[in-house]
């Protein structure tokens, strides 16, 4: 097949969605599939809106000879009504990749109802959709309705590449001394960072030790607030902020830490927790999105509510004063992530979907 992907910015950007993108158009490629990447430029809602009308984006799509359009919903302002013009032209078939709703984003009610109104119309504009959780799935449903053409292909969690043997769980839970926390994710409020410090420093502060992975630059001026945060509460030496980091040395942290809390706001999937549970870390993590399809309370994490701190300093003391428990769960949370469907697995199961509708 020949495809096309529209997606806004680089490809090389450090996000989930991003990197789901990268991992799909790797495993097509060893298909033998050709891709071709079209990157739009990040600016405001309204001047996305623009490309609409804009000339040079109709010639190139319409002029590109595909066999499957795919388009990262995020992309939708920027081909809302386009979508409509390619497919009364009579080009290939349109698939929507839907990581997450920007409606289904914690802002207020009024911005909401906007971007669902837009958001509605693209996605009656594609032929399909390929959904990252069953509750991306569900969220779309309930913008548009059932019926639509599509398929749920989760995040593989593989492409690190390693994991934890039994052996190394059992080892690291009952090395004597705090508790390990990694946070995993670009430091911008979505992601609960602030939750996450509000929660610690109800610990002892001999009974913790909290390392941050992630995007620095993405959300300056949260990242200022999280300094000041840190500062006030006297934990500078706690608490190390390290910014982003290539995947090995993610790894080597993955394999240290004993759990990740992942306390976002809204979570569309999380292939954070999924990584981790591979590792053998039980996961602390939202209520709000997709976590509760990898997250068995009470077996291989816990569930919180959004920005519930009280609740996250009782799961965090548990898991530091009864290291069996921490134990069994993360053995429970590694065989879960083993049964996941590897990255090969699920953009075959992607790819199949869309030889259908090039029938």
């Amino acid at each position: 097949m020949r495809l096309g992907l529209v997606i806004y910015g680089s490809l090389d950007t450090l996000t989930g969605g991003y990197l789901y993108d990268r991992m799909v158009i790797e495993h097509l490629r060893r298909h033998g599939d050709e891709v071709e990447v079209i990157s739009l430029p990040w600016r405001t809602y309204i001047q996305h809106l623009a490309d609409n009308v804009a000339g040079a984006l109709w010639r190139r799509l319409s002029q590109a000879r595909f066999d499957i359009l795919l388009q990262d919903e995020l992309n939708h302002p920027s081909l809302v009504w386009l979508n409509r013009r390619l497919r009364r032209a009579g080009r290939c078939p349109i698939v929507a990749i839907v990581h997450l709703l920007r409606c289904s984003e914690p802002r207020a009610a009024w911005q909401n109802r906007l971007y669902r109104w837009v958001e509605r119309h693209y996605l009656q504009s594609v032929d399909g959709c390929i959904y990252n959780s069953q509750t991306t799935r569900t969220a779309v449903e309930g913008v548009v309705g059932a019926g639509q053409p599509g398929v749920v292909v989760y995040p593989g969690g593989d492409h690190l590449g390693s994991s934890m043997t039994p052996e190394q769980i059992v080892a690291r839970a009952r090395q004597p001394g705090p508790l390990h926390i990694l946070f995993l994710g670009n430091l911008s409020p979505v992601k609960g960072l602030h939750t996450l410090l509000q929660a610690v420093n109800r610990l002892p502060p001999d009974a913790w030790r909290l390392t941050v992975i992630g995007s620095l630059t993405m959300a300056p001026g949260y990242v200022r607030r999280i300094r000041r945060q840190i500062a006030r509460a006297g934990v500078e030496g706690q608490v190390a902020l390290l910014g982003a980091l290539p995947p090995a040395e993610v790894a080597t942290h993955l394999a240290r830490c004993h759990v990740l809390a992942g306390p976002s706001l809204y979570e569309a999937f999380g292939i954070a927790y999924l990584e981790a549970m591979r590792f053998g870390m039980p996961v602390v993590a939202s209520t709000a999105g997709a976590a509760h399809e990898l997250i068995t309370p009470a077996h291989t994490g816990f569930l919180i509510a959004p920005g519930d701190a009280e609740a996250l300093t009782q799961h965090l003391h548990t898991w530091q004063c009864q290291r069996e428990l921490l134990l069994q769960m993360g053995l429970a949370a590694r065989q879960r992530a083993m049964t996941h469907p590897t990255w090969a697995e699920s953009v075959g199961r992607m790819r199949a979907f869309l030889l259908s509708l090039r029938g």
